[in-house]
């Protein structure tokens, strides 16, 4: 089977598991951080295509926030499907290890991507949790998990676990100052730094702009 066909066998895949998912994690989530990983890396230069397709094709196959926190859940169903298209083992490792670190962890954990690869794709995954999508995405997942738009008596907290991340409360403004935010001084290459530079301040511009409607001012 040709590299061709494999992507293709994954995004039938990954499309027929995802296309009806409510919480901003879908289909087409995936293929905006496809895209945006391959413009990446176009840009970039010097790093394997193929790891990178399947990486940003399989990066959500399950999401530890719907499997209990599990952060190997994701790559070992990635594993599977791979191993069962016949694909070289050590791109298996590669593509897995990503799936496995890609996730934001809390604004103090560090993080384990340590391949080009893996940090083009996190910052491609990034990138879509940012600007005017990761808004949307935001308050898709917010109302998915049946939380509250905005609660001012309840302040947002800066994490320094992944089980303080993994446990936390709150309201969807809030995860904007507990994760959101800090991304664009999270982006690992330069094309991502300057990809979210943009999409950083169209969230500054909205949340003073939400903040006035809030309190009556405009």
């Amino acid at each position: 089977m040709t590299n061709i066909e494999i992507i293709d066998k994954t995004k039938e895949y990954v499309k027929n598991k995802l296309e009806d998912e409510g919480s901003g994690h879908d289909w087409w989530h995936i293929l905006r951080v496809y895209n945006n990983a391959l413009d990446i890396a176009e840009k970039e230069g010097n790093c394997d295509i193929f790891i990178i397709e399947l990486a940003a094709l399989l990066h959500d196959i399950a999401d530890w926030k719907f499997n209990d926190g599990n952060l190997d859940k994701g790559s070992e169903i990635a594993g599977i499907f791979l191993a069962d298209l016949n694909v070289d083992e050590k791109i298996i490792e590669h593509v897995s290890d990503i799936i496995k670190n890609i996730s934001f962890k809390g604004a103090n954990v560090k993080n384990t991507i340590t391949t080009k690869e893996g940090m083009i794709v996190q910052d491609a995954d990034r990138l879509d949790a940012i600007g005017a999508m990761g808004i949307g995405r935001a308050f898709a997942y917010g109302g998915f998990m049946k939380r509250e738009m905005y609660n001012p008596d309840v302040s947002h907290e800066i994490h320094n676990t992944f089980e303080e991340y993994k446990n936390k409360s709150g309201s969807t403004i809030n995860h904007f100052y507990e994760k959101l935010l800090l991304l664009k001084d999270k982006m690992n290459t330069k094309t991502g730094k300057e990809k979210a530079e943009k999409r950083h301040e169209f969230m500054r511009s909205f949340l003073d702009e939400f903040y006035s409607e809030w309190n009556g001012e405009l």
